[in-house]
């Protein structure tokens, strides 16, 4: 029978699982002649994944307005994506393979949010997806829940549900009073073979625990989050009780058994590589949540001593994972003999245009609404140096947000108190320029559908923060060449987990080491008195623990709304008409060595 959303969510509370089996026609996989004897009896089939796919449809970049691309000449978007899947299914036959994803599937382009907040899916006639309608055209089985799949609310996320023609799977989200399923925790594929029975392929969905942190507002005594290793020791014995003859784990978290939330949550945040290791029974995971490509990684299961297979296909329909999957059928069962991953990448593609038609309308909606002008600049700003400089278009974002909040605290016990402001270079192409401004150029400073709050700190802990974040620098000595594309990032840290505070002036000395190079840290000339009091203006993420940054998700806070701090940005441009960097932007921090400035 097929997946019933409707069927599963009446039955889940009773029973805590679910299964769909989709019984399918297949072009026999050819089987290997014996040498001397009858021919073995073996199946092959193919089970392709994608991941991260947020929001991306076509290979177009909102943003700038054109065409996607990058230094790796990377492509984007389902579109690409469908014509590998075509190709793939061409060659072994449609009936022997499946089509999973990894989640974070309505989250991050223009495209997504127009949808979401524009004209939301949810209101009454409201439309069907772009993502929803390109997934289902181009034949998902099953996708993993991923943790932007809650930013907009639960009631968004319940839409776009209702809109798949597959399940989106999710073993540890639950309802958090009857700690139940709030979502299909599997499902079961059932593909025909030329020998024996059917075999049957349980997909486990898994998802991030750190949606409790990150999207707390709109999960908190909704729904909880689990860890990743306790929930697949849960289900992988019982798929295999059902009969399940492979088991394939889709999980929204990265393989490195790091966490950037610390010790908020006892979950792990990328625990795919530990689900492989202790857990026994799992044949192969389709990794997600970390942007990063893993055409192969195999981890050696504790229990059994067997390889499990996983991949991660980068991020955004860059590319797609192929699993291929050889069983042999013996003693009156089917029995898995070998595994291998690989990818493909999507810029070997062209545009679907089944999917390009089927979409067209919407696109042409959303180029639009990015178009729209919405106020002019004096200058031109860039984002290109603003991992190493004090640049104006970061002070830009980080001026809306302290505006904000002090117009929101005024007339409140807090609102004589210094307010400051965290922010980060999201994109290292973000540019305003001069003249008029687009709402995609305004947009395009947050990425991200970060929301502002206020939270209370002392003159001692915006130091430790700093601290923490100047570990974002590679320590280098006086006297060494100083080369800007290889300063940054130090240990892995992304561009988004380095913040500068806005309100204060200080430098950074990079030779000495990370928790000691905050020096000068002033506020209107004076030093900053450890036990002062301030008002922090900072991202929802942050707030939450997301980076693991000291004290802010402990300190009190003081204000939160919910509207996206882009749209913040958006709606200041519209207001005051001109963007005038004269009026906000200034140098008040620089990187130092010794006391020297390093530009």
């Amino acid at each position: 029978m097929a997946f019933d959303r409707r069927t599963f969510m009446g039955t889940s509370a009773a029973t805590g699982a679910a299964v769909a089996l989709a019984g399918v026609t297949s072009t026999p996989a050819a089987a290997r002649p014996a040498v001397g004897g009858p021919p073995p009896r073996t199946y092959a089939f193919t089970v392709m994944g994608t991941t991260d796919l947020h929001g991306n449809v076509f290979n177009w970049d909102y943003f700038t307005d054109k065409e996607f691309d990058d230094k790796a000449h990377n492509d984007v978007g389902l579109a690409k994506i469908s014509t590998l899947v075509e190709q793939v299914r061409a060659e072994k036959g449609r009936g022997n393979t499946l089509l999973i994803d990894a989640g974070d599937t309505i989250q991050g382009t223009q495209l997504s949010y127009y949808y979401a907040k524009v004209d939301p899916i949810t209101a009454r006639k409201g439309p069907v997806h772009p993502m929803a309608q390109a997934m289902n055209a181009i034949g998902y089985d099953a996708a993993a829940l991923g943790n932007h799949e809650f930013n907009y609310g639960i009631p968004v996320l319940r839409k776009f549900e209702e809109q798949c023609d597959f399940p989106l799977l999710g073993a540890n989200a639950l309802d958090a009073t009857t700690q139940r399923p709030a979502f299909a925790p599997y499902s079961m594929h059932r593909l025909r073979t030329p020998h024996g029975r059917d075999v049957k392929v349980a997909v486990l969905g898994l998802t991030n625990p750190g949606i409790a942190i990150w999207d707390k507002a709109n999960v908190q005594g909704k729904m909880t989050f689990p860890g990743l290793e306790e929930q697949a020791a849960k289900y992988v014995p019982r798929l295999r009780s059902m009969g399940a003859d492979v088991v394939i784990v889709s999980a929204h978290s990265g393989s490195s058994g790091t966490s950037s939330y610390g010790d908020q949550l006892p979950y792990i945040e990328n625990a795919a590589a530990l689900v492989a290791e202790q857990v026994p029974g799992i044949d192969a995971i389709l990794v997600g949540h970390a942007h990063t490509e893993i055409p192969e990684y195999r981890v050696r299961n504790k229990a059994t001593g067997k390889d499990v297979v996983l991949s991660e296909p980068l991020k955004w329909g860059q590319r797609l994972t192929l699993f291929d999957f050889e069983l042999s059928w013996a003693k009156g069962c089917w029995s898995v003999a070998k595994v291998s991953a690989r990818v493909l990448n999507s810029n070997t593609a062209v545009e679907d245009p089944k999917i390009t038609r089927l979409l067209s309308d919407e696109h042409a909606k959303v180029v639009a609404y990015v178009n729209q002008v919405i106020g002019t600049s004096t200058q031109a700003m860039s984002s290109a140096e603003g991992p190493v400089k004090d640049v104006a278009i970061i002070d830009l974002i980080s001026h809306v947000q302290a505006q904000t909040v002090k117009a929101a605290l005024a007339g409140t016990e807090w609102a004589a108190l210094p307010v400051l402001s965290q922010a980060s270079c999201f994109s290292r192409t973000a540019a305003i320029p001069a003249g008029r401004v687009t709402l995609k150029d305004a947009a395009g400073l947050y990425p991200f559908e970060n929301t502002l709050e206020a939270r209370l700190l002392t003159g001692a802990q915006v130091k430790a923060y700093l601290e923490y974040s100047a570990r974002y620098y590679v320590r280098t000595a006086p006297g060494e060449v100083v080369d800007p594309a290889k300063l940054t990032n130090a240990e892995g840290t992304p561009d988004y987990n380095y913040d500068a505070v806005y309100g204060l002036t200080y430098d950074i000395d990079i030779a000495q080491p990370a928790g000691s190079r905050i020096t000068g840290l002033s506020f209107q000339g004076k030093p900053v008195d450890p036990a002062a009091q301030f008002v922090l203006a900072v991202n929802n993420y942050r707030a939450s623990g997301g980076g693991n940054f000291p004290h802010v998700p402990q300190a009190r806070q003081v204000w939160a709304n919910s509207d996206e701090i882009r749209n913040t940005i958006i709606q200041w441009v519209k207001a005051e008409g001109t963007i005038d960097p004269a009026r906000f932007a200034s140098v008040d921090w620089r990187l130092t060595r010794a006391g020297v400035p390093v530009f």
